[in-house]
C-alpha cells in the first residue's frame, strides 16, 4: 500500500473517529459533557479532517485554532491538543513529522501556561492534564511515524521486486535473441559444410558416371556418408536446444576425414591439452575449423589445408591455412566469416581472415575464462 492510498483511506476513518472520539474523550477527561458544546466541536473537527489528504498542515492549524477558540471562551475545561489527533496523524502521514512535533510542542506549552495562569488550575491538575496530553501526542506521532516508515519500506521492496522482474525479462529476451543467433550460425555451418562436400562428390560422380562407374559409385557413397553426418550434426544441434550438448573437440578428426574424402588434403595438428577447454569455447573452435574448411572446399580451389590448434590454460588459438588461389584485397566478409567473427567476439576473442603467404588464412584466438 502506498502512502497516498493510506492517506486516502485514513481521511474517512479520521473524520468518523473524530466525530465519535472527541465527545467520548472530553467526557472521560472531564473537559465537558454538554452536547451543546461538544457536538459542534466534534462536527467541526470532523469536517476539517476530510481535508487532511490535500491540506494536512492547514487542517492541523485550523483544528488547533478551533480548540483555542473553544477553550479561550471557557466552553471547554480540558483538551487543548488531543482532540486534533487526526490532524496530527495526517501531517505525519504526509511526511511533515517535524511540523507536527513543533506545532504540538507549541500548543502544549501554550495550554500549560494558560491553565496555570489564566484558568488558575492547581499545579497537580496542570501537570496531570498536560503530561497526559504530551504522552498521548508522543505515542500517536511515534505510532504513525512507524506505520509510515513500514509502508515506505514495503513500497520500496515492491518497487525493487518489480524492477528485478523487468530486468529478468529483459535479460531473458536478450538471451533468447543470442540463442537464436547462435542457432542460425550453427545451422549455417552445418548446412553450408554439407552442401559444399556433397557438391564436390556429386560433381565427381557426374564426371565419372560413364567412364568410371565404380569411382562414381564411390563418390555417391561418400556423399551419402556426408549427408548422414549432417543429419547427425542437426540432431546434435537439437540436442543443444534440449539438453545443452555441444560438439566436442574430439569430433574434429571426423570433420577432417569428411573434407579429405572430398579430395582436399588436410592435416590436423594439436599442441597442448584440450581437456580443460569449456564447452562454449570448444563449440567455437569446432565451428571455426568447420567453416574455414568449408570455404576452402567451395571457394579457394586449394589442394591442401593445414589446421593447427594450440591449447594453453588461458587461451585457444585456431589457425587454418590453405594453398588456394590468391584473394584480392580488401577481403569482404561473407556470412561464414562474419558468423565466425561474431561467435569468437562473443567469447571475448578475435578472428582475422585474409590472404596468407600461399593462400588464405583464418586465425582466431579465444580466451578461456577462469
Amino acid at each position: 500500500m502506498t502512502i497516498d492510498l493510506a492517506t486516502k483511506r485514513f481521511t474517512g476513518a479520521a473524520a468518523v473517529l473524530t466525530l465519535v472520539g472527541v465527545p467520548a474523550g472530553l467526557a472521560i477527561t472531564g473537559g465537558h459533557v454538554d452536547g451543546v458544546f461538544t457536538g459542534p466541536l466534534a462536527g467541526t473537527l470532523a469536517l476539517l479532517a476530510l481535508g487532511i489528504r490535500r491540506w494536512p498542515r492547514t487542517v492541523l492549524v485550523l483544528s488547533l485554532l478551533v480548540l483555542l477558540g473553544q477553550r479561550g471562551a471557557f466552553l471547554l475545561d480540558a483538551g487543548g491538543v488531543w482532540p486534533a489527533t487526526a490532524a496530527f496523524a495526517g501531517v505525519v502521514l504526509a511526511g511533515r513529522t517535524r511540523f507536527a512535533i513543533v506545532t504540538g510542542a507549541v500548543a502544549l506549552l501554550y495550554w500549560t501556561v494558560w491553565d496555570a495562569t489564566v484558568a488558575q488550575q492547581s499545579s497537580d491538575w496542570v501537570l496531570a492534564h498536560s503530561g497526559g496530553e504530551a504522552l498521548w501526542l508522543a505515542a500517536v506521532l511515534a505510532g504513525v511515524t512507524a506505520y509510515r516508515s513500514s509502508s515506505l519500506w514495503r513500497a520500496e521492496v515492491a518497487h525493487r521486486i518489480t524492477q528485478d522482474e523487468r530486468q529478468r525479462e529483459v535479460e531473458a529476451r536478450r538471451r533468447r535473441a543470442e540463442e537464436r543467433v547462435e542457432i542460425a550460425r550453427d545451422l549455417h555451418d552445418v548446412v553450408s559444410h554439407t552442401l559444399a562436400v556433397v557438391g564436390v562428390h556429386l560433381n565427381v560422380a557426374i564426371d565419372a558416371f560413364d567412364a568410371e562407374p565404380e569411382e562414381a559409385r564411390a563418390s555417391l557413397k561418400l556423399a551419402q556418408d556426408v549427408r548422414n553426418q549432417a543429419m547427425t550434426d542437426l540432431k546434435a544441434l537439437v540436442g543443444v536446444l534440449r539438453e545443452g550438448e555441444v560438439p566436442a573437440l574430439a569430433s574434429l578428426s571426423g570433420l577432417v576425414d569428411q573434407v579429405r574424402a572430398a579430395g582436399l588434403e588436410v592435416s590436423l595438428t594439436e599442441f597442448g591439452d584440450p581437456v580443460e577447454v569449456p564447452a562454449p569455447v570448444a563449440t567455437a573452435v569446432y565451428r571455426v575449423v568447420q567453416e574455414s574448411l568449408t570455404n576452402t572446399v567451395r571457394h579457394a580451389g586449394a589442394s591442401r589445408a593445414v589446421v593447427t590448434l594450440r591449447y594453453s590454460p588461458t587461451r585457444v588459438v585456431v589457425d587454418v591455412q590453405d594453398n588456394g588461389d590468391a584473394v584480392p584485397e580488401p577481403v569482404v566478409d561473407g556470412h561464414g566469416i562474419a558468423g565466425m567473427r561474431e561467435r569468437v567476439a562473443a567469447l571475448g576473442g578475435a578472428l582475422t581472415a585474409g590472404p596468407g603467404r600461399n593462400g588464405f588464412t583464418v586465425r582466431a584466438g579465444i580466451p578461456i575464462p577462469e
